[in-house]
């Protein structure tokens, strides 16, 4: 049989650049102003193979072709692998062998690319006799350990200075159990989720330890002159378990221990890791306080509403899962920043239809930050009580993220990002916050993991901001007009 390359005149990269550019009838390129908006698909499932009409030429040059070959074209399953002007014109230009070797090709390939029971391993078991089938998360019992008050554990060694102790989140206490917690009357508990599957083992793993050993999370912060360590109990919360050959097993115990933190009144900080934790994480928001009660902020350069794949949670996916499991409404998730090669049209439409909001970096170029973070404030106030921040890195641009792994340029700079973190978490009542995709090894120099941890500050001051009762956008008057006219005019 000849290869799909020699009958369609497509690479295999080509076939999948296609596939990506069309989803059924989509255009190739996206229309101007003046072409009208195709018509948006209200479905969940989208990527299905829709009918596709043959012009009356082709039709009659597929007259002498078996009618089975005829239906699998009208089917519509060789958009996937060919655009359809591209098979109309080699069907038109093609003698009646050749068609009928082309769709065969065609037909052939279709075969292996779905799943066929009896053929194909659904999924690979799991040892269910091995003795340590849960060790990866079991909890260390307390009765093994030297007695000590419930607490939170301060590891620094000395009196100032910075370091030299054991490296915590934000220079914190660390705390081990929901005892701890709630004895320290904690505020804010910063957990890592060291995940790395999720994104094709992209160095996310190393996320958690990079932030924990360099400096920018703890410490005042000159825009309110709030000290956040002094303002709020925080603590190091460790990591939680990952078994590093099983998001799916790794995501479960990951919203468990999310949701522990929850239930005690502390905020959880998850610092991952990849994207995929973005499920557990705001599933767990939701076990505590109640589906429908919490929305999202997802600031991300992608989209992450991947469905049909293969795996049913990477870090392309976590916004679906949420969505599709009841977790949070469509029209309580915010995406903030989208400007990756995807979604496409009728991506932004199953978003539209489904009432989410997304603020992409084009909607950034004509209104500025300040218009649509208004907007986005706005909306995160709809209908909630709780906001969840899902923050990956990638959002800004690579000259500040370097170290992840899906970089996308023009994206937003840190003195928009600090500002926009500070006022979200001093205006909400925060249910959480993740950071993710923190990369380290791909960066050279240590701003991914500097930049990502100054973030964290701007978090932990909003929060403390709102805690003291001071109004978002505050600043203090110390740190403008170096506290002593009002050359600029009134004061915040």
């Amino acid at each position: 049989m000849p290869s799909l390359s020699a009958v369609t005149g497509w690479s295999m990269a080509g076939i999948a650049a296609i596939g990506a550019a069309v989803a059924g009838d989509l255009p190739l390129q996206m229309p101007n102003a003046g072409t009208p908006a195709p018509q948006m698909p209200a479905e969940d499932d989208m990527g299905r193979p829709k009918p596709l009409e043959l012009p009356k030429d082709v039709e009659a040059k597929l007259a002498g072709v078996d009618k089975a070959k005829v239906d699998f074209l009208k089917s519509g399953v060789t958009g996937r692998y060919v655009e359809k002007d591209a098979l109309f014109a080699r069907i038109r230009t093609g003698k009646p062998e050749e068609i009928s070797a082309y769709i065969d090709a065609m037909q052939a390939l279709h075969a292996q690319v779905e799943f066929k029971a009896g053929r194909d391993v659904a999924a690979i078991p799991l040892d269910t006799r091995s003795p340590w089938f849960n060790a990866w998360k079991a909890r260390r019992p307390n009765s093994v350990d030297p007695k000590r008050d419930v607490g939170p554990i301060e590891l620094t060694r000395y009196v100032g200075g910075w370091g030299g102790g054991f490296a915590t989140f934000a220079g914190a206490p660390v705390a081990m159990t929901p005892e701890d917690l709630k004895a320290g009357k904690v505020d804010v508990a910063i957990v890592g989720a060291p995940l790395d599957m999720g994104s094709g083992w992209r160095n996310a793993i190393d996320g958690p330890r990079a932030m924990r050993m360099t400096g920018g999370a703890a410490g005042n912060d000159m825009y309110s002159m709030i000290n956040p360590n002094a303002a709020l109990k925080i603590v190091d919360y460790g990591d939680i378990a990952i078994d590093q050959n099983s998001t799916e097993r790794s995501v479960d115990h990951v919203r468990e221990m999310v949701a522990e933190i929850a239930r005690t009144g502390a905020i959880p900080i998850v610092i991952g890791g990849d994207h995929s934790l973005e499920y557990p994480n705001v599933a767990a928001a939701a076990d505590v306080h109640g589906k429908g009660n919490v929305g999202v902020i997802h600031f991300d350069s992608h989209y992450d509403i991947g469905r049909g794949r293969v795996h049913l949670l990477d870090h392309g996916q976590p916004v679906y899962r949420v969505i599709n499991e009841g977790h949070v409404r469509a029209s309580d998730y915010i995406q903030v920043g989208l400007r990756a090669r995807g979604p496409d049209l009728e991506t932004f439409g199953w978003m539209r239809n489904k009432g989410m909001k997304y603020h992409t970096m084009v909607e950034v170029e004509k209104w500025g930050w300040d218009k649509v973070m208004a907007r986005a404030l706005k909306e995160a106030r709809g209908g909630t009580k709780k906001l969840w921040i899902s923050f990956d890195v990638d959002v800004l641009d690579p000259a500040f993220m370097p170290g992840t792994g899906t970089p996308v340029p023009g994206g937003l700079t840190m003195r928009e990002a600090q500002p926009i973190m500070r006022n979200l978490c001093a205006e909400n009542d925060i249910a959480g916050i993740d950071i993710v995709e923190v990369a380290p090894y791909l960066d050279t120099s240590y701003k991914t993991a500097l930049n990502s941890n100054f973030l964290l500050n701007a978090c932990l001051a909003g929060i403390a901001m709102r805690k003291k009762g001071l109004k978002p956008g505050y600043l203090n008057p110390v740190s403008v007009d170096h506290g002593l006219d009002s050359y600029y005019g009134k004061k915040n």
